[in-house]
């Protein structure tokens, strides 16, 4: 895997300590040639999938795969355009291999994916996994999480903390193969990033056991390579009942 100069990247995914099966995914992506990758610049995402072992695993197989596959053909369009289109097929895709294997109805997968061009963060979400973005010691939530609990934080009828620890926060209203259509959730405008930030993706196995405290704190003072392996540790220490994906992206200079 090619990582130009621009950043530092770490990604690691781990079967948590009560699962038999992985069912998480994650990509990292660049254009092989240099004038694709002006265009294109760099693609992470992260899938959780659901649906049973061999439904959850087929499912963020699926996605991945089919957002890279979309992002990286030839195209005129927008980064953010490209990352919709990735999404949209995908769940065409995990929809038709449900009804091919009858036996997996009901599959799916949290998707979360970013593309980097330049100095401008795009992303496409649904589901509960996360994107951060930590600047200068802070860190803060690009994304929202499309939950039962979800829900109640935006009605007021929860707080954020007290959804963190919610026994039904991991009920999903949204992920890619659920439903007639797909409306990820994206930016109004890309995201301005600077030297120095750090994006950081995970999966519910991470964020449901480190708080965001934890999370800025491991990516603060470490390497991407040595944060991801701290905060699964981390997360296996406290009892691991899911899988744990986490991809860390810490920018060097200006992102070309």
């Amino acid at each position: 895997m090619r990582i130009r100069p621009g950043i530092e990247m770490a990604s690691l995914t781990d079967v948590g300590c009560q699962r038999d099966n992985n069912e998480d995914r994650c990509l990292y992506w660049e254009p092989e040639s240099d004038e694709q990758f002006e265009r294109k610049g760099r693609l992470a995402m992260v899938a959780d999938g659901m649906g049973g072992h061999e439904g959850g695993q087929e499912a963020s197989r699926i996605a991945v795969q089919t957002v890279e596959a979309i992002y990286a053909q030839p195209s005129d369009s927008t980064p953010q355009a490209l990352l919709v289109a990735g999404f949209a097929t995908a769940h065409e895709r995990i929809q038709q291999y449900a009804r091919k294997n009858p036996a997996l109805q009901g599959m799916g997968t949290t998707a979360t994916a970013i593309a980097l061009l330049r100095d401008q963060l795009y992303y496409a979400h649904i589901g509960d996994s996360r994107l951060y973005l930590l600047r200068d010691g802070k860190i803060s939530r690009l994304t929202h999480d499309h939950s039962y609990v979800g829900r109640l934080v935006e009605s007021g009828v929860l707080s954020l903390r007290e959804a963190e620890a919610h026994p039904q926060r991991h009920i999903l209203t949204a992920a890619l193969g659920a439903g007639e259509e797909v409306s990820p959730d994206v930016p109004e405008h890309p995201v301005a990033i600077e030297k120095g930030d750090v994006v950081i993706l995970c999966t519910d196995g991470l964020w449901g056991l480190v708080s965001e405290p934890e999370l800025q704190a491991a990516v603060a003072t470490a390497t991407p390579a040595e944060a991801c392996r701290g905060l699964i540790d981390l997360a296996r220490s406290r009892g691991g009942p899911d899988n744990i994906t986490v991809q860390i992206l810490r920018l060097k200079e200006a992102n070309s």
